[in-house]
């Protein structure tokens, strides 16, 4: 079951990929947005440049996935109106 990723060493638990966006910065904005609403997130990529260009991903423990997809539509309309 899952995504593949099992329980390591460290007791981390399954994740799932939620997000894919342009950059580390926009990654960092969505990872304050989910776990303001109480979601853990491991954020990873960027690149490795100072400015943190390069696509990041958003992972999110699997039991939280549900949550944070329908938290993430919200923003995805907020961006959207805003450039707009």
């Amino acid at each position: 079951m899952g995504n593949g990723l099992a329980c390591d060493n460290a007791g981390m638990p399954d994740l799932v990929k939620v997000l894919s966006v342009p950059s580390i910065m926009e990654g960092e904005i969505v990872k304050a947005r989910l776990e303001g609403e109480g979601i853990p997130v491991l954020l990873k990529g960027g690149g490795s440049d100072p400015y943190g260009m390069g696509v990041a991903y958003v992972f999110v423990p699997t039991e939280f996935e549900a949550q944070a997809r329908l938290l993430l539509e919200d923003v995805s309309e907020d961006v959207s109106d805003e450039t707009t």
